[in-house]
């Protein structure tokens, strides 16, 4: 729960060592391991969302050009997680520095809570209940297929990322616009929804 709040914490480390500890001495049920898992990866990403709803957006507006983030990458930011926010969510639990701070980037660029929580809920559960299962019914040998795995998958995120960064730096000033259009829309539905304000 703490990991996915934002906190830096071997998570995954926990969930291994607590199911190989079920299958070697079975005084814990893993069924229950597996359910503390999932709920505490589901509750803190649902906590970290809210922190980052609330202060992460004016924390990025008010210090954000420091590290480059202008307001147009802000609004860019917010327009790649309306339209990918749900394989950002998901795929972003299995990556362990993304799963720090995914929750708090989805909240801060006002990703819609419901969407949210699906996406949430269900990479809570792959990850969080895959890893303890799959620790219990492996014993030790997890930790041998783990650690190739989180290393093929590291350099899969990290060729992922590059060519995003690739993609992103390519394609910034068009996918800008196409996110300004799309919040002129989203600003004038809002007027016309507001009773009594005039129509241009």
């Amino acid at each position: 729960m703490l990991e996915s709040m934002g906190l830096p914490l071997p998570a995954e480390t926990l969930i291994i060592s607590a199911s190989v500890y079920c299958a070697a001495t079975h005084k814990l049920d893993i069924q229950w391991v597996a359910l503390a898992a999932v709920a505490g990866a589901v509750i803190g990403d649902n906590i970290g969302y809210m922190i980052g709803r609330r202060v992460g957006l004016p924390l990025l507006q008010k210090y954000g050009a420091r590290i480059k983030l202008t307001p147009d990458r802000l609004l860019l930011g917010r327009f790649l997680f309306r339209h990918h926010g749900s394989g950002i969510v998901f795929f972003g639990r299995f990556i362990a520095l993304l799963r720090v701070f995914v929750a708090l980037l989805a909240g801060a660029n006002h990703m819609p809570w419901p969407r949210f929580m699906v996406f949430n809920a269900l990479g809570g559960m792959c990850w969080a209940g895959g890893y303890a299962t799959g620790a219990y019914y492996l014993g030790r040998k997890v930790t041998q297929v783990s650690g190739p795995a989180s290393i093929a998958m590291g350099l899969a995120v990290a060729a992922g990322l590059v060519a995003s960064a690739i993609f992103l730096r390519r394609n910034e000033e068009r996918l800008t616009r196409q996110a300004l259009r799309e919040a002129r829309v989203d600003a004038a539905a809002r007027t016309v929804d507001v009773p009594g304000t005039p129509v241009a």
